[in-house]
């Protein structure tokens, strides 16, 4: 059984990995092969690819910002401040997660754990 420990105020927060998504996608592009060869093909590759992006990709909620990291690496910073509107679409069942910043719009899946995401959410940045 997994616990969801809700984040305090302040606290650096590394959202745990969700596998849910590229795994359906990958499963279910598997009978799509005895109806539409190049479907299945294009939904596999998607899924394989989301699996990959799910097991390199790290998200930080920090005081001020959402870190995107690769491993290691930081690859973009989005501060809080310029944050205009967010919302996770079908929260029955999360699997896109959008965001508006003062230039830019954003959609990621979500492939980490989507309470957690919420939780952040609401706390550094309350919805407008």
């Amino acid at each position: 059984m997994t616990t969801t420990t809700y984040p305090q105020a302040g606290q650096t927060v590394e959202l745990t990995k969700s596998y849910t998504i590229p795994i359906v996608l990958v499963l279910a592009a598997i009978p799509l092969l005895l109806v539409q060869v190049w479907v299945s093909l294009a939904i596999a590759l998607f899924g394989l690819f989301l699996l990959f992006q799910t097991a390199t990709i790290r998200l930080i909620f920090t005081d001020s910002s959402l870190d995107v990291y690769r491993s290691e690496r930081l690859i973009r910073r989005f501060p809080y401040q310029e944050w205009q509107n967010w919302r996770i679409f079908w929260p029955s069942v999360p699997i896109l997660f959008y965001f508006k910043e003062v230039n830019s719009i954003h959609f990621l899946p979500i492939v980490f754990d989507p309470k957690m995401l919420q939780a952040c959410l609401e706390q550094r940045c309350p919805k407008i």
